[in-house]
């Protein structure tokens, strides 16, 4: 198998003189296939030409094939083979033991795609889904299997990731109880403390349902809702929605009731003329210090500053008791992304408050913070446990990735001191007021790209005791992996959104990367020793009837280092 095909998560020993491709490789942030469970370890691939390769009867692009999801692989497509073949072909939105027809769309490398026509008989473990919008919007695709069964195939595509991508045999991983039985979130709808919503100049509607649609009427054919699946430019326009609070639901009821009234002239932004007013509507959940009751902010995004068209919405969604806060935040660019160049109050107070783990947390518009603040409390619970802390106030905690130091200020009070990392100023901006809200003095956050650490990083933080790291979903870049190898910190509690490169990150840390490199391409070793061994892996289920999870994951340093 030549270098160019071989898959970047089998990637374990390169040589060549193309130092583009080297750096392509190395430092991808795509995730791998959604195939890791039904991969080979590398040298079996690189052993056979004939693995994986599809034989004449294969289903050409166009074509229809009767197919059984035979389970659910990574990002929540199903996993079938075709029969007598074995090839793989993915399918969105089909569950385990779902007999349907499926048309080929594209073929990827050693799989396929397909889009389903017909189901033929249910999955397993069915049940009826209480969104009217299940079947077509793509935020929560798994709502129609029973959450048991959610939980039950979450834990195995990490089981599979961490032994095809990381490397950990099974018996290893049952042997030494490495692998913790996923943690279930105990409320399945109404988690979100933060939903974003599109505006559309035209509500797209799926096949079936085009009959009620209004070609007559443009105005009534606005949207105001969540994407297609696949599609930037489609909205689906939603009237409620079951992840977010029920407070919440009734200030999109009350926009969706009077936005679209002529004599308010206001207009949805068009992605593709770039023209309208209206791009976004972002609703957060907090809870009010003194009640313990929901404290809402309203957020409009839209294309230029002009109040007075929004005052009516305002005047609406302001005389909900749950809304303290209606910020407008002005987006000039073409892009579609809801951050504003400029920000503004209209109506109460710019921020809201949330409580976590007995701290008080003020969050902007733009703030990150958990999105599921109360299995949030079990997540940083795991994490402290993971750290093992002493207890004495003698150790130092790097917290890389910190965000808006949620993590680092919720252990600052059993630790020495707390440096935190991240490269977006306002996260960590929000860090600094949320250490001064807490009266927390042994934290310091510092605005930094992770990407891109020299030789000099580490000169300005003591040696620490434990590192905790959070990376967004394309996982730690090697440059920090090398440092964490050096540093040689006697724990590592890694937290990840995306156990994809969380399996090879673990890889990276326990067992070490092999390159053969010319000398002057980015200046790295011949060998890269991995020191850790991995004590725990536990599986947190954040988002029920989403295909994302969350892992935290115990490193020790091995007692022999090299």
């Amino acid at each position: 198998m030549s270098i160019a095909t071989v898959p970047s998560y089998g990637l374990r020993h390169v040589s060549t003189t193309r130092p583009w491709l080297i750096k392509t490789l190395r430092f991808s942030s795509t995730p791998f296939a959604s195939l890791a469970s039904e991969q080979a370890e590398p040298n079996t691939m690189q052993s056979s030409n004939n693995v994986n390769k599809p034989t004449s009867n294969f289903p050409k692009r166009g074509q229809t094939v009767e197919l059984v999801c035979e389970s659910l692989a990574f990002k929540g497509k199903g996993l079938c083979k075709v029969a007598d073949t074995g090839f793989v072909v993915m399918c969105d939105r089909a569950l385990p033991g779902e007999r349907f027809i499926g048309r080929v769309t594209r073929r990827k490398g050693s799989y396929a795609e397909v889009t389903k026509v017909e189901t033929i008989s249910p999955h397993w473990d069915l049940v009826d889904a209480p969104c009217e919008y299940a079947s077509y919007c793509g935020g929560c695709k798994t709502q129609n299997l029973a959450y048991e069964a959610q939980l039950r195939a979450k834990e195995q595509q990490v089981r599979d990731l961490v032994i095809h991508v990381g490397k950990f045999s099974k018996s290893e991983l049952e042997s030494l109880e490495i692998m913790k039985p996923i943690v279930p979130c105990d409320i399945q709808f109404h988690y979100r403390n933060k939903m974003e919503f599109s505006f559309g100049p035209e509500r797209w509607v799926p096949k079936e349902l085009l009959a009620e649609k209004n070609e007559g009427d443009k105005i009534k054919n606005y949207a105001l809702g969540l994407h297609a699946p696949g599609f930037f430019d489609k909205v689906l326009n939603v009237n409620k929605c079951l992840l977010q609070s029920e407070p919440a639901n009734m200030v999109l009821v009350a926009i969706q009731d009077c936005w679209r009234d002529v004599d308010l002239g206001l207009s949805p932004y068009n992605v593709h003329s770039h023209k309208g007013f209206l791009k976004h509507l972002m609703l957060r959940t907090g809870r009010n210090l003194k009640t313990g009751l929901p404290e809402l902010m309203v957020n409009f995004v839209t294309s230029s500053y002009k109040p007075e068209l929004l005052m009516p919405l305002v005047e609406r969604v302001s005389a909900i008791p749950e809304v303290f806060s209606v910020m407008n935040n002005v987006n000039t660019s073409v892009g579609n992304t809801s951050v504003g160049e400029e920000e503004y109050t209209l109506y109460g107070k710019p921020t809201i408050t949330e409580t976590l783990r007995g701290l008080t947390f003020q969050i902007s518009a733009n703030s990150f913070f958990q999105t599921n603040t109360r299995q949030a409390e079990v997540l940083y619970s795991l994490i402290e446990e993971c750290a093992g802390l002493r207890g004495d106030g003698s150790e130092i905690v790097l917290d890389l990735f910190c965000g808006t130091g949620t993590i680092g200020l919720t252990l600052a009070s059993r630790v020495k001191h707390v440096y935190g990392y991240e490269v977006v100023a306002q996260a960590i901006s929000d860090a600094h007021l949320n250490a001064e809200l807490n009266d927390i003095r042994n934290a310091t956050f510092v605005q930094g790209d992770l990407n891109k650490i020299d030789a000099s990083f580490g000169n300005n933080f003591p040696r620490p005791d434990i590192v905790i790291s959070d990376p967004n979903r394309p996982g730690m870049h090697m440059k920090l992996i090398k440092f964490l190898l050096k540093l040689k910190v006697p724990r590592i509690v890694y937290v990840s959104c995306n156990p994809a490169t969380c399996a090879r990150d673990l890889d990276y840390l326990c067992h070490g990367v092999l390159y053969d490199l010319i000398k002057d391409v980015m200046q790295a070793e011949q060998n890269i020793k991995g020191c850790y061994k991995l004590k725990s892996l536990q599986p947190v289920d954040m988002f029920p009837h989403t295909p994302h999870i969350e892992c935290v994951c115990l490193l020790e340093l091995c007692d022999n280092p090299s």
